[in-house]
């Protein structure tokens, strides 16, 4: 649901098939990805 979330897939494309589990695996790890570069560049701003 992350990705549905995110604003990348639509819910339907769950539901259809027209995505696939590698496909939601990869949008998982970008997220998670992404959300670690931002918490770091937040902790770096502080520091400064």
């Amino acid at each position: 649901m992350r990705p549905v979330h995110a604003g990348y897939i639509p819910y339907t494309a769950l539901k259809d098939g027209s995505i696939d589990l590698a496909d939601i695996a990869r949008m998982n790890d970008w997220l998670d990805i992404n959300a670690d570069n931002k918490a770091r560049i937040q902790q770096w701003e502080k520091e400064q």
